[in-house]
């Protein structure tokens, strides 16, 4: 299940978090945005209990994604005991996906 955060709850859904946030910045007009989600919503099904997985809109909080220097979509960050620990940008397979955000070894 994945869970629209705003930049009001952020901090208690993403940073305060006691296990991992995956965080997806994406834009409904995004087509690589749509064509990533159902790889991620996997990615986060196969690891519910060590992760959990956020989609922040990027036309609707673009606060956050300037303090997170978000530039282009879809970037996903992994967020670890509230600080961004790794990043993926763009549409990728699964297995790029896993690699790039530290969550299977290279």
């Amino acid at each position: 299940m994945t869970t629209a955060v705003k930049t009001t709850d952020f901090e208690q859904e993403v940073l305060q978090s006691d296990k991992p946030v995956l965080v997806d910045f994406w834009a409904e007009w995004c087509g690589p945005c749509h064509a990533v989600s159902p790889i991620l919503e996997r990615i986060a099904a196969e690891r519910e209990d060590e992760l959990r997985l956020v989609k922040v809109n990027m036309d609707e909080e673009q606060e956050l994604a300037i303090r997170y220097g978000v530039q282009s979509i879809p970037t996903m960050i992994l967020f670890k005991g509230g600080e961004p620990a790794a990043a993926a940008i763009g549409a990728q397979p699964k297995g790029a996906l896993e690699r790039a955000l530290g969550l299977v070894e290279a």
